[in-house]
């Protein structure tokens, strides 16, 4: 459930400048809340991860999220993957991505659960200014007996070549996460 404050980190976000292409080597961290649309569940969590640009159009990526939640829950999230992204002009990239996802949950008395499964999407990353970047995306998570579609938003200020800030959301069918997300670019 946390999947989405990673895969929009190494999915959709930020370039180092207008003109020069899109950065795909990065680590970032985020806080984000998300809120489940049918339950009167609350929650909060970090989240670290980072991508890395193997060529001109391919990374790999990686992170782990943890959230604690209303009534003693908590969930933690490792993912790893690999990104296409495809420049489509001077200042939007179209990236696609493919990831292995580990989700645990655990209860206070409860125990513990915890489920791999894939997560797949395609999303846009666009320069609306040389330092003002937007994302969007679309995702399609697959864990054990159940699956999930979300679309994702957010935006970037970039400071400098090395760092940018912002916030993103997700919305899915079940809750909505929203985050405040710093990155620090070291590939170009």
């Amino acid at each position: 459930m946390w999947r989405s404050l990673m895969f929009l980190a190494a999915f959709s976000i930020s370039g180092a400048a207008y003109a020069e292409g899109f950065d795909y080597s990065f680590i970032e961290g985020s806080y984000g809340q998300v809120q489940f649309d049918d339950l009167d569940v609350d929650g909060d969590g970090l989240s670290i991860g980072g991508s890395y640009a193997v060529s001109d159009n391919f990374h790999v990526f990686g992170g782990y999220e943890t959230g604690d939640f209303d009534f003693g829950v908590d969930l933690n999230t490792m993912q790893a993957g690999v990104g296409y992204n495809m420049p489509v002009s001077d200042a939007v990239d179209v990236v696609a991505s493919l990831a292995y996802v580990n989700m645990e949950v655990e209860a206070a008395g409860l125990g513990s659960v915890d489920d791999n499964g894939y997560e797949m999407g395609v999303g846009l990353r666009a320069m609306a200014s040389p330092q003002f970047e937007l994302s969007g995306e679309i995702s399609y998570l697959d864990l054990g007996d159940g699956s999930d579609t979300g679309f994702g938003a957010g935006f970037l200020y970039h400071f400098s070549e090395s760092f940018a800030a912002g916030l993103s959301g997700d919305w899915n069918e079940d809750f909505s996460t929203y985050a405040l997300n710093g990155r620090f670019s070291f590939g170009q």
